[in-house]
């Protein structure tokens, strides 16, 4: 059933109905309602583990598992989960696993070369509006066919990173030599085919590692070879539908559609797997300007990030090619049911006295960074009060009623300003001016206006600081 689609009452009657807490909820009924929100999952329910309760166990899970499986790729802290979303459409509920983006080296490659773009995969690191954004995974690819010198290249990028890794041969021999050295890290191999398909089976089976099934523009052959695998015991697995550029990329974009369409619509349950996309395809041929290859990989590979695709193989590595890519994952896989905001508190710039200003602003994410940024970048010492707006920006806020005179007030006492200056006057955005008299009365602090944007606060502050006694 789609996610959108369940009730909590429909999960609550298969639930075991104790309400014994267990779960850290004060009744049953409120974690069938995040269980639906997916914010919990079945086994922080401990009755539903009793054997008594299997069938219902079974039930739930057939509701609640994603239309499109989960897949784990590597082990530890950056292991990354591919799949397990639950709608086509981000607004009808929320994307949970953003895209996976990995960056390739080969094993005939410099060595010099090989190691720099295994530290540029790995260290890449970029804050933006309060959340780091990072790569995810390392693509070792064999081009020399030899399973020694695969194996060496695979062992030598194991010990120089801890990105999972996603091994790219079609040879199961030399397959094998890569995962005998980095088995144990749970890899993604790529890929199986209709020609290899038993022995990359095998080898799947035997180190209990996820497989790409692989049938270029050839969707008829991409199903039936995963439900062969599926059937042969496989279960872990990811659809590449094959990539293409420039003239190719609307026949690229319907495949990765069509697969994720039939999956959560229509229900076909052996295409509901994620999936990949080759963008690095882009460079087969080689342009007069190797620019020309990485722009032509960027524009596939941000197409296929709003069309579906949970990870990406990408050879390009310079920042300009990078950034829009991490950003605009973000931004699709940032939770539509919650503004992004910061924690409600009083911030400190700068080396701040009993004399310095008290500024105001709201704990939406973007509005707070950037505020923060023009304060930093004009070394205002001063203290940034931040107000619970229910991460939501200062001029909607205040339409909304989401900040108010009384919120307002109530930061004021809550955060003890009063015990940090000993003058009483807030800085409001000027943004927030109707609320100025409201403010006034209900808190005793005298408030000032401030500019409409905060990059006119330092000159605001260097003329109009300290106020005029009233």
């Amino acid at each position: 059933m789609p996610a959108k689609e369940l009730s909590p009452i429909e999960v609550y009657q298969l639930l075991p109905g104790t309400n014994c807490k267990e779960c850290e909820e004060t009744n049953c009924m409120a974690f069938a309602a995040k269980l639906v929100n997916r914010e919990a999952t079945l086994h922080e329910c401990t009755p539903l583990l009793e054997p008594k309760y299997k069938e219902a166990f079974d039930k739930l899970w057939a509701l609640l598992k994603p239309s499109i499986r989960a897949v784990e790729v590597g082990t530890g802290e950056r292991k990354v989960t591919l799949g397990g979303e639950y709608v086509l459409h981000r607004h009808e509920f929320t994307y949970f696993n953003p895209t996976a983006i990995a960056i390739d080296v080969s094993d005939e490659m410099p060595e010099e070369e090989f190691e720099a773009r295994i530290k540029t995969a790995t260290d890449f690191k970029y804050d933006y509006i309060g959340m780091t954004l990072t790569l995810d995974m390392l693509a070792i690819r064999s081009t020399s066919n030899d399973p020694e010198i695969f194996a060496a290249a695979v062992r030598k990028a194991a010990g120089l990173t801890d990105l999972p890794l996603i091994l790219c041969v079609t040879n199961p021999a030399v397959m094998e030599s890569g995962l005998s050295a980095v088995g144990e890290r749970k890899p993604l191999i790529y890929a199986a085919t209709k020609d290899n398909w038993k022995e990359m089976a095998d080898l799947a089976l035997m180190y209990h590692c996820p497989l790409v099934v692989s049938a270029p523009f050839d969707l008829d052959s991409l199903k039936s070879l995963a439900r062969t695998l599926w059937e042969y015991g496989v279960e872990d697995l990811v659809l590449d539908p094959g990539t293409q550029i420039e003239d190719g990329i609307s026949a690229t974009l319907d495949n990765f559609t069509m697969l994720r369409w039939n999956a959560i619509n229509l229900e076909e349950e052996h295409l509901g797997f994620p999936l990949l996309g080759t963008p690095i395809t882009a460079w087969a041929e080689k342009a007069v300007d190797p620019m020309i290859n990485e722009w032509n990989e960027v524009v596939v590979s941000s197409s296929l990030i709003t069309r579906f695709a949970d990870a990406l193989v990408i050879h390009g590595v310079s920042g300009w090619s990078l950034l829009p890519l991490v950003i605009l994952r973000q931004n699709l896989y940032t939770d539509p049911r919650k503004p992004v905001a910061v924690e409600a508190e009083v911030i400190t710039f700068g080396e701040p006295d009993e004399n310095s200003p008290v500024l105001l602003t709201t704990n939406f994410a973007l509005t707070y960074y950037t505020v923060a940024s023009d304060i930093e970048s004009a070394k205002v010492d001063c203290y940034l009060m931040v107000v619970d707006s229910e991460g939501i920006s200062v001029e909607s806020a205040v339409a909304g009623r989401k900040m108010t005179a009384e919120t307002v007030a109530e930061a004021i006492k809550e955060f003890k300003v009063g015990d940090l200056v000993k003058h009483r006057h807030l800085l409001i955005p000027g943004r927030a001016a109707r609320l100025s008299g409201e403010i006034q009365e209900a808190s005793g602090w005298n408030v000032i206006v401030g500019p409409m944007d905060s990059s006119g606060i330092a000159g605001y502050i260097d003329e109009k600081w300290p106020p005029e006694p009233e």
